[in-house]
């Protein structure tokens, strides 16, 4: 006689607490009828699912259930001491001259942000007004993109509060980059931000977001962003990852990628935790040409995951992604990056090639680059390398009357400047390179410090 015995999932902490936040807030939440609906659905995926884990192979080396003991608090709205601190936020990029949307706490708020005389072609609210209104925009792209069986992205739609909503209209011209500045405040909170951005056929922009918050504050962040790029269309996005030193951050961008249009991609990571990065990009038209790329900064016992899948749908497209990540100390490096070829999508060019410099015997770096191919007119190719600073070129540096510090800081940047020297906006580009000298140079001084002790 076959006995069935009823199997319980056990819920771990953070997913029973996730479980009541959305019990209280749901009736809160903006948004109704198929909003409401969606948000269900997403949230049911989770009761099932539970958090990701290892055995789940997209998740094998970012075990959320291990790394998320408990799930903070649903952030509420910024008071005005956090938005006077806001003020400073989005520094990493120096001088240069962007139109500012600022979220404090997941929270839009208005009186940070450059809404005046915007551009010809360009329409932009908060997400949260946007359901609010039940803005059209909304039923034909929100969740079209960001949704699946991922259960990150899940969690989001079930309780996303507030983001950007950004049209860029057909054949317009955004001279000054949009960007997105999402703020933590001192508290540990949790926030759950969803932005949509619509760049109609022939339109040009450049995106960024930042994302930071204070250091030795345990806050959580789960971010992400749907991107509809129509034919012919220009876009540039940039995400800076430059949370406090305690922060969980986990970030989805999803992006669509019409016909004949251009697309640059770049992620540069050196601040959080955890950070989990995911990349879902498709190429919907033909004779689309993208480069995504990324670089990470870890030190300490940092943790960084980037996660990325190119879709290759139509003919004729090319894409690059080329992954650089400096790791020192005991910090975890890892990059999963696949690309698919689908049936039809015939003279595809793709290549992927990631890269790992480990500045420490403890530091780890998994790198693992796929291909999945069903069309046999393609040009594809994968690479991934780990290892230490080549020795004889520190040495070439050294002999040449250049100290031991200041040889391994070149090396170290010139390795970054690959994948950096891809951003096409000059100021962007040079800003984050002072990041990289400012890295490189508190790492310096920290050894200097021990040498000394």
């Amino acid at each position: 006689m076959n006995v069935m015995a009823d199997v319980t999932v056990m819920k771990t902490a953070a997913e029973t607490a996730l479980a009541r936040a959305y019990a209280q807030a749901r009736s809160g939440l903006p948004g109704d009828g198929a909003i409401a609906a969606q948000r269900q659905a997403a949230f049911d995926l989770f009761a099932r699912e539970g958090l990701p884990h290892r055995r789940i192979e997209e998740w094998k080396y970012t075990d959320l259930r291990v790394l998320m003991r408990e799930a903070k608090p649903l952030a509420t709205p910024p008071d005005a001491a956090a938005k006077a601190r806001a003020k400073a936020a989005g520094k990493l990029l120096g001088d240069v001259e962007c139109r500012r949307l600022v979220f404090v706490d997941g929270a839009f708020v208005p009186d940070l942000s450059d809404l005046t005389a915007l551009e010809r072609g360009l329409a932009v609210t908060s997400l949260a007004a946007a359901l609010a209104d039940n803005d059209p925009a909304l039923a034909g792209h929100l969740g079209k993109l960001a949704s699946g069986s991922d259960v990150a992205v899940a969690l989001n739609t079930a309780l996303m509060g507030d983001g950007a909503v950004i049209r860029v209209g057909a054949g317009s011209t955004i001279e000054r980059p949009l960007h997105l500045v999402f703020v933590a405040a001192e508290k540990p909170v949790a926030t759950f931000v969803r932005s949509l951005v619509i760049v109609e056929q022939g339109a040009r922009a450049m995106l960024i977001e930042s994302h930071e918050g204070p250091a030795g504050v345990d806050y959580q962040v789960n971010a992400a962003l749907e991107l509809f790029v129509g034919d012919e269309a220009h876009v540039d996005h940039v995400k800076i990852i430059s949370e406090g030193s305690e922060a969980l951050h986990v970030s989805t961008l999803a992006a669509a990628i019409g016909g004949g249009a251009r697309f640059n991609g770049f992620t540069f990571t050196t601040g959080g935790a955890v950070i989990r990065n995911q990349l879902f990009v498709k190429f919907d038209g033909e004779d689309t040409v993208a480069a995504i790329r990324g670089a990470t900064l870890l030190k300490g016992k940092q943790h960084a995951d980037t996660t990325l899948v190119v879709n290759h749908i139509a003919r004729g497209c090319q894409s690059r992604e080329v992954f650089k990540a400096v790791l020192d100390d005991e910090a975890h490096g890892v990059f999963q990056g696949r690309i698919i070829v689908r049936p039809g999508a015939q003279r595809t060019d793709a290549k992927m090639m990631t890269r790992a410099l480990l500045l420490s015997e403890r530091a780890e770096a998994d790198n693992k680059p796929e291909l999945e191919i069903f069309a046999d007119d393609v040009q594809c190719g994968h690479g991934a390398t780990a290892g230490a600073l080549d020795r004889e070129l520190k040495f070439y540096l050294m002999a040449r009357g250049i100290p031991p510090a200041e040889a391994e800081a070149l090396l170290i940047q010139a390795f970054l400047g690959e994948a950096v020297e891809g951003i096409e906006h000059a100021g962007v580009r040079e800003a984050l390179m002072e990041v990289v000298a400012d890295w490189l140079e508190t790492r310096s001084r920290a050894g200097a410090e021990v040498e000394h002790a």
